[in-house]
């Protein structure tokens, strides 16, 4: 028999209850991108999500990339992007533009739109109050093995000061983190976004990890979306090819969290309508899940 559509809005209020139940009071790190970050209605349904979730006494922490606003405002200025390895070469111009479009630009309009829909977001640098500690990274050259080559200010974490994150937590406040880490000198460097919030939360103990993504989740071969996979499963599909390409940060990514402490990571689907809420507070979800051993 279908359900009438209050009936069903009911159902649905009823099935995330044990949901709101096991996570209240737990820590969600929340890596933003995407599709979910570019298109009008979809950036209005994360941010009502994650709005939603802070008032029913879930702690959801952002962190947010913004590689295509970086590469239209560089364009803008005349400089082309480059990588190596996936990697933005980073010189110090370069920095700047970065700092510029993912501490200031992308960084405030997310904590607008938290705002707008009722929440109390404050937007953080890893500079703020140093707690992104990074250090330079080096990519292994994939011409000469003892080769290491230097792409400028592109950093990986040393460390992360949880207290500041924590502050505004017990504060009712929703942090919104550009992926930006301080060096030794008070150098800036250009993390990945991913990382960041991996190492975030291992550091906050959070209960989840998830990763917005513009894809299903991971696919078997057959394209169908796989999912309650544990980390020796994982292993096991990237060995034989199933999991490759630009999937394998994310996934390496995921590994490591759960493998840190975090419960459970998930890759999901930001092109889909509240996907965020999907993915916690439904039976079904809507991408793949992978839990610690």
């Amino acid at each position: 028999m279908s359900l009438n559509p209050s009936a069903l809005k009911a159902q649905i209020l009823s099935e995330a209850l044990p949901y709101i139940r096991r996570f209240h009071g737990k820590t969600l790190v929340i890596k933003y991108g995407g599709n979910a970050m570019t298109e009008e209605s979809l950036k209005q349904d994360f941010a009502r999500d994650v709005v939603l979730l802070k008032l029913v006494g879930i702690n959801p922490v952002v962190v947010h990339g913004g590689g295509p606003h970086i590469n239209a405002l560089l364009s803008k200025v005349g400089k082309q992007s480059e990588f190596i390895q996936g990697m933005r070469v980073t010189d110090q111009e370069t920095m700047d533009v970065v700092e510029m479009v993912l501490g200031g630009r992308v960084n405030k309009e997310i904590v607008g739109l938290i705002n707008q829909s009722g929440g109390k977001a404050v937007g953080l640098t890893g500079k703020d109050g140093g707690f992104i500690r990074a250090k330079k990274m080096m990519i292994r050259s994939t011409q000469k093995d003892d080769e290491w080559l230097d792409i400028g200010h592109v950093g990986q974490v040393a460390e992360i000061d949880p207290a500041l994150v924590e502050l505004l937590d017990s504060g009712d406040f929703i942090p919104v983190i550009a992926p930006i880490g301080v060096g030794e000198n008070g150098e800036a460097y250009n993390i990945n976004a991913d990382l960041v919030a991996g190492k975030l939360a291992e550091t906050l103990k959070a209960e989840k990890l998830i990763l917005l993504t513009n894809t299903s989740g991971v696919l078997d071969k057959a394209g169908s979306v796989l999912t309650g996979l544990d980390a020796k499963r994982v292993e096991e599909l990237i060995e034989d090819g199933t999991i490759s390409g630009g999937m394998l940060p994310k996934i390496n990514c995921a590994l490591e969290a759960v493998k840190h402490g975090v419960k459970t990571a998930h890759i999901i689907d930001g092109r889909v309508a509240h996907a965020l809420l999907l993915e916690i507070m439904t039976d079904e979800g809507v991408g793949t899940l992978i839990k610690g051993r």
